[in-house]
């Protein structure tokens, strides 16, 4: 005799549904939450399952056309506090909703990307939510066309008919920049993240809308094409600390470079906000508790992460309904990272 509570991967659904005296789709049902299921109904089946010690297989429901309740999270890394602040909200969310996260790293390699996309489109997954993805066109069409539930965070701005939410990439970074130039800084380096991605392009043309909105000329020397990395912000850092006429300040796309810069301006010698003044980009922990603390443009990564989800149970609830895209507010926050250059001797 099976004991109370035992777990037991070998009880199926149909065991359950004859201790209980009712159909397999009774079961089903009851499994699903489906409202139309009679209280009485609903309270024996849960008891037999209980009894029986029976767990559901999500995968075996998702192919018989139920819900599995998981959603698939695609990220390219763990590396980075952007990542963990949106995973953050994604998690708080669906908790909320009594949904569960299927977490997969696709280490910024597209191939492995699509792949992983359609893997989890076969059914593992109830809806995806793809944070920064860097090919979404090799996909999208596909996950359309099926209709699988997806939705983009920190996206490039691939077709309109995406759901979508992203922070106000432009704005944040011509604000940063404007605050440069209104302390004083005619020279200051731009040090970007992948340009394949949107949000990449969008803050190199907040920066350069910056400069030009205050009629001071634009550089390609001052810019140095980065990835987001600590090491190679570090290195793009060094080659502007380098140049004949260095910048009397850098911003960097991520707060995650800011701090390779940081290592940079201190290996030459130089002091942070004295000689060289920096500014970041995300407001990550981290930025208000290194020294000096981290100047930045903050990016609600949790509400981005928490809207996402938002988004795709729109999407699970009513699949014919427009999409929606959001942009969030970013807003700069002032520490002690920079002020204005030194006079000339």
């Amino acid at each position: 005799m099976k004991q109370l509570g035992t777990v037991s991967s070998n009880v199926t659904i149909f065991e359950v549904a004859a201790q209980a005296g009712v159909s397999y789709g009774t079961v089903s049902r009851v499994l699903n939450n489906d409202p139309h299921v009679r209280l009485e109904t609903r309270e024996r089946v849960n008891k037999v399952i209980q009894e029986l010690g029976y767990v559901v297989n999500r995968q075996a429901r998702s192919l018989a056309g139920g819900k599995t309740h998981i959603i698939g999270i695609l990220v390219p890394d763990l590396g980075t506090g952007y990542i963990a602040e949106v995973i953050q909200g994604i998690d708080t969310e669906l908790q909320l909703a009594g949904y569960d996260l299927m977490l997969y790293t696709t280490h910024r390699t597209p191939i492995l990307e699509a792949n992983y996309v359609a893997n989890l489109a076969q059914g593992v997954v109830d809806g995806l939510i793809l944070v920064l993805p860097r090919n979404p066109e090799d996909y999208i069409d596909t996950l359309k066309g099926r209709r699988f539930p997806f939705v983009l965070v920190d996206h490039q701005g691939s077709g309109d008919q995406c759901p979508a939410v992203n922070a106000a990439n432009w704005q944040g970074a011509y604000n940063a920049t404007e605050y440069l130039i209104q302390l004083g800084h005619k020279r200051i380096g731009f040090i970007t993240g992948w340009m394949d991605l949107g949000s990449s392009v969008d803050r190199l043309e907040g920066y350069k809308s910056a400069l030009w909105a205050h009629h001071i000329p634009f550089s390609e020397e001052l810019v140095r094409e980065s990835n987001f990395q600590q090491l190679d912000g570090y290195n793009r850092a060094m080659e502007l600390l380098n140049l004949s006429e260095p910048p009397s300040a850098i911003f960097a796309a991520n707060d995650v470079m800011a701090f390779g810069a940081m290592d940079a301006i201190r290996e030459q010698g130089k002091r942070i906000p004295e000689e060289v003044s920096l500014i970041g980009f995300d407001d990550i922990p981290q930025s208000s508790i290194i020294h000096p603390a981290l100047t930045t443009v903050r990016q609600p990564l949790r509400n981005m992460g928490s809207i996402a989800v938002q988004l795709l149970f729109d999407v699970l609830k009513n699949p014919t309904a427009p999409f929606k895209r959001i942009e969030l507010p970013t807003g700069l926050v002032v520490r002690d990272s920079c002020q204005p250059p030194q006079s000339n001797p």
